[in-house]
């Protein structure tokens, strides 16, 4: 079966910690508050003591996941979720765990309760679209991914260009050929991003031009050579099934909508 990691996208605490700090002083610009969330003012209501062991066993939570240790992370969930169960951070880094762990129809329900909580955050919902992605429904990721899109503000184009990665190779899927062939040469090598390189092996992988797929793989390698940059957009192959896993190809039959 094929793996992927979902990267984990984590809703920032930065609206219910920024109420934890001393006001600014009057000399001090102020940016215009933002309207809270019913679970952030829930949360601004809790003690400070709870406040912050809350605040504690998430911040380990996401140490924890950083080194792969779910069942530890898992653990530390469980803790942060008895002080205040309606958090989209909590429900947020447990769907990720879920995906670590294969277990999809888990993580779309803890990502669904995420979103829930915080509406429109693009992070979350990227992680429904890629559990989607995983569990090849096709038309449901690509849908989801051209609403994210749309969310995603131009100069974050690490993420901007690997959803726009995801949607051609949704495209593929869903036999939209002509529209996959516009969004293949929409950047070149002068993008600051992987996409063509990338986009450009997947067209190879279609003509079952193996050698050349792996090529446009390599120039991408020795362009970006960070392994963390590249690993979403290899990831993706993998996932999708250009490339095997180490886990081998998953047999399923693929839904193709």
């Amino acid at each position: 079966m094929k793996v992927i990691p979902l990267i984990a996208l984590l809703v920032s605490l930065t609206p219910l910690l920024a109420q934890t700090k001393p006001a600014a002083s009057e000399k001090t610009p102020v940016a215009p508050k933002k309207e809270l969330l019913p679970n952030q003012v829930a949360f601004l209501n809790l003690p400070e003591e709870n406040r912050k062991d809350f605040i504690k066993h998430l911040g380990e939570a996401n140490r924890l996941f950083q080194q792969k240790r779910i069942f530890e992370t898992l653990e530390e969930l469980d803790k942060a979720e008895k002080i205040f169960g309606e958090s989209p951070e909590v429900s947020n880094m447990r769907g990720s765990c879920f995906v670590e762990m294969r277990a999809f129809d888990k993580a779309l329900i803890a990502f669904q309760k995420s979103s829930a909580l915080a509406k429109d955050n693009p992070s979350i919902e990227f992680n429904i679209a890629e559990v989607y992605f995983c569990t090849k429904q096709w038309r449901k990721s690509h849908d989801l991914l051209v609403k994210i899109l749309k969310m995603i503000p131009e100069d974050n184009t690490t993420l901007g260009r690997l959803v726009e990665f995801k949607i051609l190779l949704c495209k593929k899927k869903l036999g939209l050929n002509e529209e996959v062939t516009i969004l293949a040469n929409k950047y070149d090598f002068l993008d600051d991003s992987p996409f063509y390189y990338y986009a450009q092996a997947a067209l190879a992988y279609d003509a079952n031009d193996l050698i050349k797929a792996e090529e446009w793989l390599a120039i991408a390698g020795r362009i970006f050579q960070d392994p963390n940059s590249i690993a979403p957009w290899q990831d993706t192959l993998v996932e999708y099934g250009y490339i095997k896993s180490f886990y081998g190809n998953d047999d399923a039959v693929e839904p193709t909508k």
